[in-house]
């Protein structure tokens, strides 16, 4: 399907976009890339971000988009060693909670938390890592019942490969061919929204046969930038292929899953891959992603951008394309 799309921060570049509805305006928590020189390779070491800004709009397509400012940087964290990647932003009893991965000093991705009273921030960072957490790309549900569900994972530079059952690794181990595929992980959220109430667990993804989908099936197996949302009573997993460049989704009756691949969300962007956020606004439904046309393909410098969701009758999400010819 071609759709009107709207890129949302022509004068900066700014990726991985998390969308959450707070107080009747629609909040982007993105990615902020920038220019830092670092060469390109698999673990993504030229994803080099260092803050993130935080936007509103009221009007998605049309409207105004006002930036808040710098919200949060690796300056204000404690534990901070490098490269904030793809957040998330949860509300509670007050509190907006953000939810973020970063390189501690070792190298190695955690998920920290910062807190503010306002859905803009400024975020204050707590002093440590949530316990337990590991690799990146942490997105929350809220269940709308109290309870808050986060999912987080991905591969290779996100080193989800370097863990088994949440403990380390003595070596990084990939799945391969007919091996079922390393998948991303859910846990239930503490009250107090700091850490994980419970082990973390895999998001099984299952195929037209109710197996789970394997490492070599890689146009549809799980790579990285998971999501969810909720659509007439269903539970909406998303995420990226990664190498294969398509954003997919399946279902499930809860939030643990399993969950069965239904299909394709967006065909391939310009650059090596593409993040989303989803939600409802105003009554409808809104897909925001981004890719590099602005940047003239420069994979690290990626453009914000939006268009229109649209269901079928039978609530399968109908396929966009990612480059509009």
């Amino acid at each position: 399907m071609k759709t009107e799309k709207r890129y949302l921060v022509p004068g900066d570049y700014m990726a991985d976009p998390a969308v959450h509805v707070f107080d009747g305006k629609l909040y982007i928590y993105p990615s902020h890339d920038w220019e830092s020189g670092i060469a390109e390779n698999d673990n993504g070491d030229h994803f080099n971000m260092k803050d993130y800004h935080v936007y509103s709009t009221e009007d998605v397509m049309n409207g105004e988009i006002t930036d808040h400012g710098v919200v949060l940087s690796t300056e204000d964290i404690p534990w901070a060693g490098r490269q904030l990647w793809d957040c998330d932003v949860a509300f509670k009893n007050g509190k907006y909670y953000m939810y973020f991965p970063l390189k501690d000093q070792n190298d190695i991705f955690r998920i920290g938390v910062a807190v503010s009273d306002r859905p803009y921030g400024p975020f204050v960072p707590e002093a440590n890592p949530m316990k337990g957490s590991y690799s990146m790309d942490p997105a929350v549900l809220d269940d709308g019942d109290g309870n808050y569900y986060m999912y987080f994972g991905g591969l290779w530079g996100g080193q989800l490969q370097r863990y088994r059952n949440n403990k380390a690794l003595e070596s990084a181990i990939l799945p391969e061919g007919e091996e079922e595929a390393l998948t991303a992980r859910v846990a239930r959220l503490s009250d107090d929204m700091m850490e994980f109430a419970e082990e973390p667990r895999p998001v099984i993804i299952l195929d037209e046969n109710g197996m789970p989908l394997t490492a070599g099936d890689t146009e549809r197996r799980f790579f990285e930038a998971s999501w969810m949302h909720k659509y007439n009573g269903k539970y909406y997993f998303s995420y990226s292929t990664g190498d294969t460049h398509l954003l997919c989704y399946a279902i499930g009756d809860n939030p643990y899953g399993p969950f069965t691949y239904q299909g394709v969300i967006l065909t391939p962007v310009v650059g090596w891959t593409t993040h989303h956020g989803i939600a409802e606004f105003k009554g409808k439904w809104y897909l925001f992603h981004h890719d590099c046309v602005p940047s003239e393909g420069k994979t690290w410098l990626r453009s914000l951008k939006v268009c229109e969701l649209q269901y079928d009758a039978d609530g399968r999400i109908i396929t966009i394309e990612g480059i509009d010819k």
